[in-house]
């Protein structure tokens, strides 16, 4: 069973008397233990559908069934409880509190899930490992390179193990290296975790390590297409 499913989402803007159609009966689905690419040019509403994929967003029509559940079916409430539980999303400005550690980031949205403070150290702690910042927890943002601080949003993310996985942009602020580090990182998660990673990006080096890449224009999916070299390794169960 695929882990989200969009079914002719429509969605527009309205300026004066000039109305702008970002999303014209667009559908899709997206598979767990993937890393699926969506790319396009800009405008073409990469941004926009994986806003509403992942619950930032009410499409004008249309419907999205996240892990059996109708995203927009429920209240707000439920919606915010469904995101906190399993989803996870990484930006393209990593969004980190200028006053907190890696690991006191990290374990922050383990806080709003309930878990204890002990567990929570723990659990960031082996994340921040994974990420391969285990000798970098303890510094600030400031103390943190580009791609180290990305490295710290993907922990942040990762933490709560999710089972779906959005990343906007995540490597267009990042040099080559750092760039490199993060796609394999996405990739690792979707592989390793069986999670659904759905990452929008120009980043040409994502084409050849996505599993699926989308091809976007004008609001509508133009080209889906598997990439027929990318291995997959067994999905494992993380640790709770």
């Amino acid at each position: 069973m695929s882990a989200l499913v969009a079914t002719d989402l429509h969605m527009g803007y309205t300026s004066g008397k000039l109305r702008t159609e970002v999303l014209r009966g667009l559908s899709l689905s997206v598979e767990a233990g993937h890393l699926t690419l969506i790319a396009g040019p800009s405008g073409c509403g990469k941004s926009t559908l994986l806003s509403i994929l992942s619950g930032l967003q009410r499409p004008d029509a249309g419907s999205v069934v996240a892990l059996g559940e109708d995203l927009w079916r429920g209240d707000r409430r439920a919606l915010d409880r469904f995101r906190l539980q399993h989803t996870g999303f990484v930006f393209q400005g990593f969004n980190l509190f200028p006053a907190l550690t890696a690991l006191e980031q990290v374990m922050l949205p383990l806080g709003y899930m309930g878990v204890d403070d002990r567990t929570a150290a723990e659990r960031s702690r082996a994340t921040l490992e994974e990420v391969g910042l285990g000798e970098r927890m303890q510094l600030l943002p400031a103390e943190l390179s580009g791609g180290e601080k990305q490295r710290v949003a993907i922990a942040r993310a990762l933490v709560k193990q999710p089972q779906l996985f959005f990343a906007d942009e995540p490597t267009s602020a990042l040099d080559a290296a750092n760039g490199q580090i993060v796609i394999d990182t996405l990739r690792r998660i979707a592989h390793e975790h069986g999670t659904a990673v759905l990452c929008v990006s120009h980043d040409p080096r994502l084409v050849t390590h996505a599993d699926r890449v989308l091809e976007m224009e004008d609001g509508a999916i133009l080209n889906d297409r598997r990439v027929p070299h990318a291995e997959h390794a067994p999905a494992r169960e993380t640790a709770s």
